[in-house]
């Protein structure tokens, strides 16, 4: 008994340090990388493995971080919305392969021929040549009125009245925000509800989480700013600036707590385990695998004779990412709210010894 309890305290211990030294070391990176406010999770499929925050929440300010603070987590919304579409696949009300005209007929006469066939899974996964959206270098359109599933619809009619993208010869797909507005328009017809009611629904309501849409509110209460990158020096935005993502919100405007997080990639992790949960643990399986280079909502990725699924995604102000290692069912999930250069590279940084040390 004595020898069992030794061990259990010196196992605690030696967990205990290693998740302080990879605070210390996480936070070492923040100040070198000046992100403002840095936090990061290692979990499995039921614990959490170590966790920490470190910073402000602003570089004007000084309210310290804490667990509780919202994140903007950009394109990782993108595996989110595939998981609501995923659900009305396992309900019979959707296929993978059902043809975005089979539910929009009226909409064949203005678009263009090359987009007749395109199913959901193509638009999932990119593959469907949609024009990107992605901030850059745009197509200019109309201002649309009316709600925002209304103007969704609106984009997504305009959307198909564009010549197709082109796919670049060493890529199968073109990452298109468009594309998941056009999925989205599917999900929102066979289920007569808006995404940001599925959103609520599903991620609030069925699953207890604390799912948000657009900023974190951080005028009226103390949480996180993001940081935009202008005349070479980060920039705090009020969660009151006046931005929208034009109508492709389902592709990137979700901000969540990382503790609620966690709970999203755990539910993953145990469908790639072979567990049923909210989803069919086969249905994860093609959500994560089924598509190769970008499956829906996941890019698939090998390093180190490794194959993980992962994701980033910025808005512009906040940077996050997310990997899972699918041989290993360990996931690695890092929130910063800054986006600029020296951001990404320090990310990368904490992502690479996170996983070297924990043998992904």
């Amino acid at each position: 008994m004595k020898f069992k309890l030794r061990f259990l305290f010196f196992y605690c211990f030696s967990t205990l340090m290693y998740g302080q030294n990879h605070a210390q070391y996480a936070d070492s990176i923040r100040v070198a990388h000046a992100i403002p406010e840095l936090s990061y999770a290692v979990v499995n499929g039921s614990k959490t493995l170590e966790i920490n925050t470190s910073g402000l929440h602003s570089i004007g300010l000084t309210d310290a971080a804490s667990l509780n603070d919202r994140f903007h987590i950009g394109s990782n919304t993108k595996a989110m919305t595939a998981f609501i579409i995923a659900k009305y696949v396992e309900k019979g009300k959707l296929k993978w392969t059902s043809k975005f005209f089979d539910l929009f007929p009226d909409l064949k006469k203005t678009s263009k021929p090359e987009y007749y066939d395109i199913t959901l899974e193509k638009l999932l996964s990119h593959q469907a040549k949609i024009q990107p959206f992605q901030g850059e270098n745009d197509p200019a359109f109309p201002n649309f009125t009316g709600t925002h599933q209304e103007k969704r619809n609106q984009f997504g009619k305009f959307v198909l009245t564009l010549n197709p993208a082109e796919i670049e010869a060493d890529h199968k797909y073109v990452y298109s925000n468009a594309g998941y507005a056009l999925a989205t328009m599917m999900v929102e017809k066979v289920s007569g509800k808006s995404w940001e009611k599925l959103v609520d629904e599903v991620f609030n309501k069925d699953l207890k989480l604390d799912v948000k849409l657009s900023w974190p509110e951080n005028v009226k209460a103390k949480d996180t700013w993001g940081h935009s990158f202008e005349n070479n020096k980060l920039s705090p935005v009020p969660s009151n600036t006046d931005y929208h993502l034009d109508y492709t919100e389902p592709a990137g405007d979700i901000n969540i707590k990382l503790t609620d997080y966690i709970k999203f990639v755990q539910l993953n992790i145990q469908g790639l385990q072979g567990q049923d949960n909210y989803l069919k643990a086969s249905t994860y399986r093609f959500i994560h695998k089924g598509i190769e280079g970008y499956s829906l909502g996941w890019f698939n990725s090998y390093e180190n004779n490794q194959d993980f699924s992962t994701h980033s995604g910025t808005a512009g102000t906040y940077y996050t990412i997310a990997s899972i290692d699918r041989k290993k069912f360990i996931g690695y999930i890092i929130f910063t709210n800054s986006f600029n250069e020296a951001t990404v590279n320090g990310v990368r940084l904490l992502m690479r010894k996170l996983k070297k040390d924990y043998g992904s």
